[in-house]
């Protein structure tokens, strides 16, 4: 019993060697019977991936079939591989990052595409349709918009002719407007003649003259007036003894004068200085006087040789007769002011051509020969410009007293020795330093009166 118990314990490890043995087997024989039960197979997965690649390749260079996507007037998703008419409106929704597709509002795709008015259809497929297709839908949406209007159309222009006129009448009358169209040059034409027709009424001659003057304003106009003569009649106009005729031609020629050089010159040699001395230098309106007036400072300013001529011609005795005659206040200041003007005139001409030298020695020789200074003090300009410091009014004395500034060099022995003049000016220095505490009281640190106060102790401490 204990042998054969040995037996069997020496046999176990053999029959556990010949199991294994046959398990081998059997797992040999069953791969090589059917290799497609094996775990993986390399070769095979990539021969099928090529095939699916190029299955794929094949099916993109064949044309699309499309599903049509009808859109609304309401927003609605847009699926893969659906296609969007031409016109819609898309959009990319960013909270749910979907395409969405509506109508525009204005849209009339779908009106062109159901039909025409004689009820053809487009052929279009309504669920699939290829690139031919869409080709197709193209061409014959063109050949709908080409088509005649619709009634309503037809209606709609009908209104609209209504209410405008054809273009072919609008252009006869603009041509029959542009026969009546004058340049500025015809109209100073048709007003000169106008004025200078003696069948024109006096009304008529002043009106001619008052539109004259709106366009002599203008210096190409003022120039263009000497081509046909029309300067030359309105001067002649000074020597009319109606006093209207005088102060509108002096309107004129003040506004022709200005600033322009050319028209300057032919005044003086057309006699315009002479009378307009004349027409201050006796009985007149006040009014005809401020036009003549006018119409001289014009002549005068930056033209130093009609200077010179109004000294010869003794301008400064008619305005002196001017400022003293009774009723003739509001002259004086122009008068001084003009004075002012024409004495910094030659100041500042003379320090330019000595500065700059781009003044041309010609025109330096000119202001040279103005002696004006020396004719202003002889004249007794002096004694009637201080006497002009009592008048009322503030701009009147603002004046005043720039004039006695710039003249003060040149009658400094005349300013000294007026008693009265230094009696208006402690008055006046009296009166603008209450009113400039005035100012200084309103927060104005440098007002109008005390601008003047300045140039009353200026001109003060000038003459201790």
């Amino acid at each position: 019993m204990p042998h054969q118990g040995l037996l069997l314990f020496r046999m176990a490890p053999l029959c556990m060697l010949l199991g294994m043995l046959m398990v081998s087997c059997f797992n040999f024989c069953l791969c090589h019977k059917n290799s497609e039960f094996a775990l993986t197979n390399p070769e095979k997965s990539s021969t099928k991936e090529t095939e699916r690649k190029e299955t794929i390749a094949e099916e993109e260079l064949e044309p699309k079939i499309l599903e049509v996507f009808h859109p609304t007037h309401e927003w609605q998703a847009l699926r893969p591989g659906q296609a969007v008419p031409a016109g819609s409106h898309v959009r990319l929704n960013l909270q749910t990052g979907a395409r969405e597709v509506k109508l525009q509002d204005e849209d009339k795709f779908q009106t062109n595409l159901k039909g025409s008015k004689k009820g053809k259809r487009l052929d279009i497929n309504t669920n699939t349709y290829t690139s031919q297709d869409l080709k197709d839908a193209l061409a014959k949406f063109k050949e709908g918009a080409e088509m005649e209007n619709s009634k309503e159309d037809q209606e709609r222009q009908a209104k609209v002719k209504q209410l405008f006129r054809p273009i072919e009448e609008l252009k006869k009358d603009f041509e029959e407007l542009n026969v009546v169209i004058e340049t500025d040059m015809q109209i100073m034409v048709r007003l000169i003649n106008k004025f200078n027709s003696s069948s024109s009424s006096l009304e008529e001659k002043i009106a001619a003259l008052f539109d004259l003057e709106y366009y002599v304003h203008q210096m190409d106009n003022a120039q263009d007036l000497l081509s046909f003569g029309g300067l030359q009649v309105v001067i002649n106009g000074l020597n009319s003894t109606e006093p209207l005729v005088k102060e509108y031609a002096a309107f004129v020629l003040g506004a022709a004068f200005s600033s322009n050089p050319k028209v300057q010159v032919e005044a003086i040699e057309g006699g315009a200085l002479q009378k307009l001395l004349v027409i201050l230098a006796t009985e007149q309106p006040l009014t005809t006087k401020k036009k003549a007036l006018f119409a001289l400072c014009s002549l005068l300013r930056h033209f130093p040789y009609a200077q010179q001529q109004f000294l010869k011609l003794g301008g400064l005795q008619v305005l002196r007769s001017l400022v003293q005659e009774k009723g003739m206040e509001v002259l004086a200041v122009r008068v001084v002011t003009l004075l002012y003007d024409l004495v910094t005139e030659k100041m500042f001409a003379e320090e330019d051509a000595e500065l700059t030298q781009d003044m041309s020695p010609e025109r330096l020789q000119q202001y040279r020969q103005v002696h004006l200074l020396p004719s202003l003090q002889e004249q007794g300009w002096c004694e009637i410009t201080a006497h002009l410091l009592a008048l009322p009014e503030h701009d009147a004395r603002e004046k005043v007293l720039q004039t006695l500034g710039a003249l003060l060099a040149t009658c400094w022995d005349r300013f000294h020795q007026d008693t009265q003049l230094h009696k208006t000016l402690g008055t006046l220095q009296a009166e603008y330093q209450a009113l400039a505490a005035l100012e200084l009281q309103e927060g104005e640190d440098e007002g109008y009166f005390q601008e003047l106060l300045d140039s009353i102790n200026s001109l003060l401490m000038e003459l201790r």
